[in-house]
Order: C-alpha cells, then structure tokens, then sequence
C-alpha cells in the first residue's frame, strides 16, 4: 500500500456507520465507526447537539466524535520507515475545564491540553509530529481523564497526515526552515490556523528546525487566511512568554553574526500594541510593530556574537493580545524569513556591496 498523506480514512467521521448514524448521544457508543477501532466510552456527536443545556461543539461538516474517560480510538495506515510526519486535527473541549488528549504512534507519544481555548468557535486545530519506526504504524488518540460524568472528553474531528521534508540549508542563512513554508498539513477552508503545542524535540516538531519550548502554543498560519510577510507560511506568536519559538542555529565562536526577521501584523482585527522579544546568543531586544500604511510588516535586526558552536535564537510576544472584534480570541505578532549570517558580510556576500560594484571597481581601476 502507498503511504498515505492528506485526510485519513474516515478522518472527518463523516462516512456513516452500517446501522446509520445515532439520532440521540448513546452512552454505551456506537458499535463501529468506520476505519476505526474503539476503545471504551466512544461517541459519535453531531452538529447541533445538546447535552444537558450545552450545545456540543463539531469542529467541521456535522459529525465528530468523543472520547469519555480512558476512551480511545485508533487507525493503522503505511507510511515510509524513517520519515517524520505530521498530524493534524481538531479538537474541543466539553465539559470538563481540565480537559486534554493523548496523540501517539508508538512509541513516540504527547499529552496535548485543551484547557486554553483560543478563539471564541470553540475548537482550535492542532499539529504534532513523529518518526515513523516501521512501515506500518497505529496512530491513536486518547482521553486520559477520569471525570464524575463518564461522557465527558474531547471532542475529535478532521484527522489529516502528511509527511515532512527537512528543507535544505541555506548557503549563506544559518537558519532551517526560516520562512517556515514547510509545515503541517493545513485545511483551505479553516481560517484558524494551526496551533502547535509545546514540543521540547527539535527533530520531531511539526514545523522542522522550530521547537515550542513554552507552556502554550503558537499559530501556524498561511496567507490564505492571513497576512504572512513572505511566501504561504509564518507563525503568529501567543500568549506573551508562555508561547515561544526557538532554534540552535551552528556558528563560530567569536564570531560576529545578525539575525534579520520580518515582524509584522496578521491582519485578524489583533488589538495594538504588537511586539516581540527577540534573542540571540546573549543578546535580547524588545521591538514593537510599527504599522505602515503600504505594508503589514517590517524588518528588525539584532547583532551579536556568538559564543559557542550552536547559538539559540527565540522569539516571543511582549504583550497578550486579543482580537478587537471579540475581545477573547488570542492573536499576537507575526514572524517570518528568520536569517542568521556573519555580520561582516551581506547576505549575498562582498561585505554587503553588490557584485556589480566590485566590477565596475575592476574596470575603473584598469
């Protein structure tokens, strides 16, 4: 079988099971979900719902499903032995404040929490990451928890994978995966983003060379739906200092380097002021957006010198932003093209002066 990319086999649960779909919640689950295995307390939900005097929340199309306690639901699926690829879905929290959903293919495994919520729809899409150990892997998902109401748990929705391409690196940027263009799978029709959660191994996150080394997530985002200063892809920072972004990056020791970035505003109605913590090596610098009437964003710079063979860059948001519109959804600034090269030379080399120049120097001299 080929290895599979783009939604799973019933990764919308919208493929109805033999019987039909359930007109009522059934507190025992349903007896199949197509392409699915069941484990425990498992519903299929649909859009318009209600438990007690709450309305469940459905993701996308009209179906989803839930995981009571200690629930779970798996699929098998071909993938390439020593590929990393990612998973994204969507997921909304029900009844329980502290609810959150275990994500594996065995062994690699991530509790992700849901207690955030960061718009106001409810459900927020998500993406992590794994090395595939076999041709042949399991992907499941999981609700940990043990609350009074065994119906209570996450809701799960739109299940998609793809697999991802270490970008090559750049001949004069020391950074991998600057422009952030290669990522998780995306849907045209979410304007959400994508939220990646904290993932301390570099190797394995969703957005290569990129690690969230924070408590909360940050936003992938795609300029279908938002403004990115370059190319389709940027990451759109949250939640203050608990949202960060990093990379170790190879230098020299003692030698002088800059770090140029795009800082700039996603154009999702995000209440003023935007600004970012910037670091590299030793260095920090705060620097604010400032709004241009002919362009969403701008360039910053921080000098320094690196002190070892590996130099940490990060970024995060100065401040906590929300949208202007609804007062609750989370937003912050945008970060994109991150480049890190010898400060004593320009990007395309001859200490920052044109080719050109130096020809024009050679002829005039002879």
């Amino acid at each position: 079988m080929r290895p599979i990319t783009g939604l799973l086999a019933n990764g919308d649960f919208e493929t109805p099971p033999s019987n039909g779909f359930p007109s009522d919640a059934i507190a025992d689950g349903p007896d199949e979900i197509p392409s699915w295995k069941l484990s425990g307390t498992v519903e299929l939900v649909s859009s318009g719902q209600k438990q007690g005097g709450m309305i469940l929340i459905v993701p996308g199309g009209t179906h989803a499903v839930r995981l009571g306690n200690d629930a779970e639901i798996s699929q098998e699926f071909t993938v390439e032995k020593g590929s990393i690829y990612s998973v994204t879905f969507s997921a909304a929290r029900t009844c329980a404040q502290l609810e959150a959903v275990n994500v594996s293919v065995p062994p690699a495994s991530q509790t992700i929490d849901l207690q955030t919520l960061y718009n106001v729809q409810g459900w927020d899409p998500y993406a992590w990451a794994f090395e595939a150990e076999e041709d042949r892997v399991s992907l499941v998902f999981r609700n940990l928890g043990m609350e009074d109401d065994p119906a209570c748990g996450p809701i799960i929705d739109d299940i998609a994978i793809k697999k991802l391409f270490a970008p090559d690196k750049p001949k004069d940027n020391a950074v991998l995966n600057g422009d952030f263009e290669e990522g998780p799978s995306m849907f045209r029709n979410v304007s959400l983003g994508v939220l990646l959660p904290t993932n301390l191994d570099e190797e394995m996150t969703a957005v290569p060379g990129w690690t969230v080394e924070s408590n909360r997530a940050v936003r992938y985002i795609d300029s279908y739906h938002f403004s990115v200063p370059q190319g389709k892809r940027a990451i759109e920072l949250l939640s203050g200092k608990e949202g960060i972004i990093s990379q170790m990056v190879e230098t020299k020791p003692n030698k002088a380097y800059k770090m140029t970035f795009s800082l700039g505003h996603a154009r999702d109605k995000c209440k003023d002021p935007l600004a970012i913590m910037a670091f590299a090596g030793d260095q920090a610098q705060n620097i604010h957006y400032t709004p241009d009437s002919n362009s969403t964003f701008q360039t910053a710079n921080l000098n320094f010198t690196a002190k070892a063979e590996r130099t940490r860059i990060a970024f995060y948001s100065v401040y906590y932003n929300t949208r202007t519109d609804d007062m609750s959804s989370l937003c912050g600034p945008v970060v994109d093209d991150v480049r890190v090269w010898f400060s004593g030379a320009g990007r395309i080399g001859f200490g920052g002066l044109g080719l050109g120049f130096w020809v024009l120097v050679l002829i005039l001299v002879v």
